[in-house]
């Protein structure tokens, strides 16, 4: 089949003609953000081809149109970049590993559903690799909810050292290689990411599992044995004020720690520090706090 060019600001859209409509073979361009027509030729763009936007280094943001049928295998894998993929509302059939090393996927969002669903489904698939979750349907409703608590849990129950092994072995290097203690820090902060997630989006969340993570992150809080908790806090959510809430909300900001805490923050982060320094000048751990926050 004769492989045609479709001209887009800032980079071009490579597709065919096939049977059943329109399939897109590629991507060329330095554009951070590709929105997908819905229509070419007059036929209806079905399918992402396998591959068809593998490594797009400066790739962010993709949109694509109701008429998407099928993702194939790797399509946008090694997207380093890619923040947000927005999806139809529609059952959708989906390759092996179609965001594979898409480190910086923060939404899958499906048009017509809540944001939450859209966190929660980037994290099934990045985080957890749980991609038996990808499923635009059902994400969202309290089965599927309690499907991605039960692969939460399996990580949680994950020992900090599995892998390391296999990693020495391979000659890996995103711990540190040979560091052990580097690897589970690195480990420990994938589980904090994926609590503090659920707890920021804590609809069907039973009360035992949102206790069991409270309770590890408030074990991995600044001034713990193992500080992941605040350190995930401080290097990627310090402009994020609901997260920073949350870590004072679920008592991970204490009397012994707040001090440490704010000379960790420095100049940085002055939104964060103000809400912390207002946190201490009242009765620290009362709950009217928080209300007066809602005011």
């Amino acid at each position: 089949m004769q492989e045609k060019e479709l001209q887009l600001t800032g980079g071009s859209l490579y597709y065919e003609i096939r049977p059943r409509g329109v399939c897109v073979t590629g991507w060329q361009g330095l554009a951070g953000e590709v929105t997908i027509p819905k229509e070419l030729e007059g036929l209806p763009v079905t399918d992402i081809e396998k591959k068809a936007f593998l490594s797009k280094k400066n790739l962010r943001k993709v949109f694509l149109p109701d008429t998407v049928e099928q993702i194939g295998d790797w399509a946008f894998a090694y997207c380093d970049s890619l923040e947000q993929v927005e999806l139809p509302e529609r059952e959708i059939r989906f390759g092996k590993v179609v965001f594979l090393e898409c480190g910086r996927l923060r939404s899958l969002a499906i048009r017509g559903k809540e944001r939450s669903v859209a966190a929660l489904l980037a994290a099934a698939v990045t985080t957890t690799e749980a991609y038996y979750l990808l499923d635009i349907r059902e994400a969202g409703s309290s089965e599927w909810l309690s499907r991605w608590d039960a692969r939460l849990l399996a990580v949680m129950q994950t020992s900090d050292q599995e892998g390391y092994s296999k990693q020495v072995l391979c000659g890996e290097e995103d711990y540190g290689s040979t560091d052990l203690t580097a690897y589970m820090s690195g480990r420990r902060r994938v589980k904090v990411r994926l609590m503090l997630l659920r707890l920021l989006y804590a609809d069907g969340l039973n009360s035992q599992i949102k206790e069991e993570l409270q309770t590890y992150l408030k074990d991995h809080t600044k001034g713990c044995e193992s500080e992941e908790t605040w350190q995930v806090i401080l290097q990627e959510h310090g402009e994020e004020r609901e997260y920073y809430e949350l870590f004072a909300r679920l008592g991970c900001l204490t009397e012994d720690n707040l001090d440490a805490i704010l000379q960790d923050i420095g100049e940085d982060y002055p939104e964060m520090k103000a809400f912390f320094l207002r946190y201490k000048q009242e009765k620290l751990g009362y709950t009217d706090f928080f209300e007066e926050l809602e005011l």
